[in-house]
């Protein structure tokens, strides 16, 4: 997936044209534990980087879901709401959160990629 880019806080984004998919690394679903709620965005909402977009609940606990990247909600994941438990077998894939008409490209260039986020996690511990 060499096409994805990271964020500090654990978030992934997939860019296709000028929309983000957007949803958690696989490492922050293993620190979370068992997903057992996601409260989502609303569809046309404008969201701003580094803004509080989604929560998710876990067993363990309850954590924030920042947006990495200027724009506006153009979708969710609904079925999230239903099976919560998508993010911990498919992270990054089927357990996307939303997606971002982003507005501006050169937020693009602070993310890291699957490399540098890999060295990122590894110094973590």
């Amino acid at each position: 997936m060499s096409d994805v880019k990271y964020t500090s806080d654990h978030e992934w984004i997939r860019l296709e044209g000028d929309v983000a998919t957007i949803g958690v690394s696989d490492y922050a679903q293993e620190q979370l534990g068992d997903v057992v709620y996601v409260n989502l965005p609303d569809v046309g909402k404008a969201v701003a980087k580094g803004a509080e977009a989604a929560v998710v609940e876990s067993v363990k606990a309850a954590s924030e879901v920042y947006t990495p990247l200027t724009g506006e909600i153009v979708e969710v994941n609904d079925s999230l709401g239903d099976n919560p438990g998508q993010i911990n077998e498919d992270a990054e894939g089927n357990g996307w959160f939303m997606k971002i008409r982003i507005s501006d490209q050169a937020e693009l260039d602070g993310l890291m990629n699957a490399d540098e986020y890999a060295t990122f996690v590894e110094n973590l511990s």
